[in-house]
């Protein structure tokens, strides 16, 4: 059982950043391909981003490609979403996940095992 808790967000102006972070426990880390979704009010929750167990490989959606950086920590058990530019677009609950079985870019959500609880993100114009 690997249990995902988010932090780092909070209300940021448009253009400003923040830096999500993901800490893991209870499973071996560096085995899971992780994940970052997030569920604006009234929206289906969608793909934002996705990082292979060694960190090497990442896909962005084409909403937030350049202006996103997802990275890991295995030592730390610990992924983080380094968000600039920020857009009013882009407020949402932002969640992290963890897979055993996704390799990359296009897994379902219900390949990925485990989430975490969310955090907000609010970008104010």
């Amino acid at each position: 059982q690997v249990h995902l808790v988010e932090s780092g967000g909070g209300l940021v102006q448009a253009g400003g950043s923040l830096r999500l972070s993901c800490a893991a426990s209870g499973g071996t880390f560096s085995r899971y391909t992780m994940g970052w979704f997030r569920q604006a009010p009234g929206k289906e929750r969608e793909f934002v981003a996705v990082i292979s167990w060694s960190g090497g490989t990442t896909y962005y959606a084409d909403s937030v490609k350049g202006r996103f950086t997802f990275s890991r920590d295995n030592a730390k058990n610990t992924v983080y979403l380094q968000m600039n530019t920020l857009k009013t677009e882009d407020t949402a609950v932002y969640y992290c996940a963890a897979s055993q079985s996704c390799s990359g870019y296009g897994c379902p959500d219900e390949a990925y095992d485990y989430w975490g609880q969310g955090t907000q993100v609010t970008v104010s114009s």
